[in-house]
């Protein structure tokens, strides 16, 4: 499954185009390198996310075959890390 249609389905982003946003500006890791959005995602990879405010790494236990429900999505996920980020002011 491509990691930009994986981070939809599973609600981590709201829409894939945010998905392959994040993906172009080097936001977005899997296994510790920078990923394009259309890279094939598999089972047991680590993903980091860093977002503006919070720093998200979740490890792949399995692939949806179809839509995910909110509440479901975290089936398909184990959070390693999650921190909030400090904002920095000038």
């Amino acid at each position: 499954m491509r990691l930009d249609v994986y981070l939809k389905k599973c609600c981590l982003v709201k829409q894939r185009s945010e998905a392959k946003k994040a993906c172009d500006n080097g936001i977005v890791q899997v296994d510790g390198l920078p990923s394009k959005a259309g890279r094939l995602l598999h089972v047991g990879q680590q993903v980091v996310i860093a977002f503006t405010d919070r720093l998200l790494e979740i490890e792949v236990l399995s692939l949806p075959l179809g839509n995910v429900s909110k509440r479901e999505a975290s089936n398909y996920y184990r959070v390693i890390r999650d921190e909030m980020l400090e904002s920095e002011f000038f």
